[in-house]
Parts: structure tokens; C-alpha cells; sequence
């Protein structure tokens, strides 16, 4: 299986810039330290699946020329991950049918109770009311059939919100994670790309450090690790310097390719 994965936004939960900071990476003049909301458009068989839609979605949407999707995959849904949800009405009207969201069940009941207004009918609004098919999965399976594709998934857990990583392929898009047993392993293995969170260098209460994520490649054997939703205590080309050979910082508007 081909296909390849856009980082539309590589970021942490505030994005980069930060408001109202002045420190080296918030001042940068360098686009690689201007950092949209975590995002991905994964893309394979002439279709394109969104992975996750935070809040700059339509600025993404807008930048990469997205006019439709054929599936939208939630890893979670905390609110960077989520609050572009609103924004898929545009692409919702465009589509003869609904819009498929994947997600686990857990996700699933987070997303109907912070989005209620999206999944009940409104006779006043009927023509402006998006349409949506959810497509739930249990955590304990491991693997979803959807559109032709088989996908794996990874369950664990941050800051008490159970959240999903995917594996597509020779594919693994790892964000959000903190807390996991030793299950997420086995489906990651031998994964010739790896995408995973690293918020910074030091460690955090609700993400994986730098160090921490390295380490968690090294585990698997992760052939080319990328790490993202990062915040502004990375620095592009400082960090890039630290690092080994086979793991990079990704950037809005990377573009990767993956058999």
C-alpha cells in the first residue's frame, strides 16, 4: 500500500507563535517555526483522509486546497483535535452524502456531547445542517476495515482522555500520547515511518518529551521517525542539530511518502 501524509499543522495545543510571546521561536523569521494546530491529510487510492480537525482547519483546508475528504479519522477529542468539526459543514454540503467521522466509542460520546447542535436535526437549519456518519470502533480490537483499507490502531491514554494512534501501511500516526501499556507495541513494530508527538525537551504531565519519543521509536524500530505537535520551545534548526540522522522535526506543509 502507497500513498503519502501532508502535516497540515505540527504544532502543540496554542500553535506557534504563541500570543503574546517573545521568545526566540515565536519571533522567528524561519516559516518552519510557524506551526498550525496538529493536522494530517493522509492520501491513498485517489482518496484523501483527514486526521483530526482542530481549530485551523479552514485555514488548512484554505492553504492545501482541500475541496473534499472521504473520511474524517479523530484520535481524540480534545479541543486542538476537534474544533474544526464546525468547520467540515463546508465540505459536508459539497457531498451527495454524509461525511464519514471514524473514531472510537469512547471519542465518539465526548465528541456527541461537545457537539450536540452538529448530530441533531433542525428544521429551521435543515438545508445548512451537515450530515455526518460516525463510524465507531472498540478499543480493544486493534484493527478496522474502512474503505477498502485495513488500518491498526493503538489505544492509551493522556491526562485521563483515552486516545488512538494509527497504523496504515507502513504508516504509524502516533500524537497525544502519555500513559500506554506495553499492548501498543506490537502493532507499531518493524513501522517503517513513524509520526509522534514531542511537546519539548523537558518532560510533561500530558506529553511525550523529545527524549521520550526517540526512545518510543527505538522500541518499535521505527525505521524514520517525525515528530510533531511541538511547542515553542523547539526550535527548528537548533533541535534539528540534536538529533540522530533518522529522526526530523515535521513542519506545516511537509509532504511524505510511504509504501
Amino acid at each position: 500500500m502507497r500513498g503519502k501524509l501532508t502535516f497540515m499543522g505540527t504544532g502543540a495545543s496554542v500553535g506557534v507563535p504563541v500570543i503574546g510571546c517573545n521568545c526566540l521561536t515565536c519571533l522567528s523569521n524561519n516559516p518552519l517555526n510557524s506551526r498550525l494546530r496538529p493536522s494530517a491529510l493522509l492520501e491513498i487510492k485517489e482518496k484523501k483522509f483527514l486526521i483530526d480537525a482542530g481549530p485551523d482547519f479552514r485555514q488548512q483546508a484554505l492553504r492545501y486546497k482541500i475541496d473534499h475528504l472521504d473520511a474524517v479519522f479523530l484520535t481524540h477529542a480534545h479541543h486542538d483535535h476537534t474544533a474544526g468539526l464546525d468547520d467540515l459543514r463546508a465540505l459536508c454540503f459539497l457531498r451527495k452524502g454524509p461525511l464519514p467521522l471514524v473514531l472510537s466509542k469512547a471519542t465518539a460520546a465526548e465528541v456527541l456531547k461537545r457537539f450536540d447542535y452538529l448530530f441533531i436535526p433542525n428544521p429551521y437549519l435543515a438545508a445548512a445542517h451537515p450530515k455526518f456518519n460516525l463510524h465507531t470502533f472498540c478499543n480493544q480490537e486493534n484493527q478496522l476495515n474502512f474503505a477498502g483499507l485495513e488500518i491498526k490502531y493503538v489505544c492509551y491514554e493522556q491526562g485521563g482522555m483515552k486516545v488512538n494512534g494509527f497504523r496504515v501501511g507502513n504508516l504509524a500516526y502516533v500524537t497525544d500520547i502519555k500513559e500506554f501499556t506495553d499492548q501498543v507495541f506490537p502493532p507499531l513494530m518493524q513501522v517503517d515511518t513513524l509520526v509522534i508527538s514531542a511537546l519539548r525537551e523537558t518532560s510533561s504531565y500530558m506529553h511525550l518529551s523529545v527524549e521520550e519519543a526517540i526512545a518510543f521509536a527505538k522500541r518499535i524500530h521505527a525505521k524514520k521517525v517525525w515528530l510533531t505537535h511541538l511547542s515553542h520551545d523547539l526550535e527548528h534548526e537548533q533541535i534539528e542539530k540534536k538529533l540522530p540522522p533518522h529522526v526530523r522535526l515535521a513542519y506545516d506543509g511537509l509532504t511524505i511518502d510511504f509504501g
